[in-house]
């Protein structure tokens, strides 16, 4: 079956590269599993084609990770909540980057939503063919208001919700009692904090820096 065969040659491709790494580095995974101190804490989309570490060519240990649909950090995820304070007060990591995307397919569908002409931007329905409460229209929901927002002064278009998006989410992000506790009280470990706001290009494999560093000194 090609699903089966898709998950063997996961696990094939996994043996090789255990194989090569071993080579190249003999106490790579004996060292890794002693512990992590990564220094940034990556909060991206869960899109198969932006995956962080391969990305920035990076090695296990340098990104924690959070990534969910079109990079959102909602102040009641609780999931988004505990990755950032473990991140910040258990791991000690500097940066928090907030992590959009080209073609995002979630910017794409609310971007569409936007442009509807029965669309309430007081209950947003990103995807009228599920129903209201719905994962998906319940978690599009804010990004949905951003891209009409963008239709009603005629600046709409897939890059520009995915940049607003971005700043929308490093905005949320400041807020967050694990950023605020860090810049007025300081962290466990004594790190400076910073937050920041990428785009991925998926056509040129480049990051961009939005230009929206926050921090205690940024």
């Amino acid at each position: 079956m090609a699903s089966q065969s898709a998950v063997d040659n996961l696990f094939s491709s996994n043996a090789q590269w255990a194989q090569a790494v071993t080579q190249a580095d003999p106490d790579f995974f004996i060292n890794s599993a002693k512990g992590q101190s990564p220094q940034t804490l990556w909060i991206g989309c869960a899109d198969s084609r932006a995956p962080e570490s391969v990305i920035t060519a990076s090695k296990p240990g340098d990104i924690f990770v959070h990534r969910n649909i079109a990079n959102q950090f909602h102040s009641d995820d609780t999931s988004v909540l505990a990755v950032l304070d473990y991140a910040v007060n258990f791991l000690g990591v500097k940066h928090v980057a907030i992590v959009g995307h080209g073609e995002c397919g979630g910017a794409a569908a609310c971007l569409g939503a936007a442009q509807r002409d029965d669309f309430n931007p007081d209950a947003p329905i990103t995807l009228p063919m599920l129903p209201k409460e719905a994962p998906l229209n319940r978690w599009l929901g804010s990004l949905s208001r951003v891209a009409h927002k963008l239709v009603k002064s005629h600046e709409a278009s897939i890059s520009r919700v995915v940049e607003e998006n971005v700043k929308l989410q490093v905005e949320n992000l400041c807020k967050a009692e694990t950023i605020v506790n860090a810049w007025t009280k300081g962290t466990p470990k004594g790190q400076e904090v910073y937050v920041h706001g990428w785009v991925y290009d998926l056509a040129s494999g480049r990051l961009q820096d939005l230009k929206i560093t926050r921090g205690k000194t940024a």
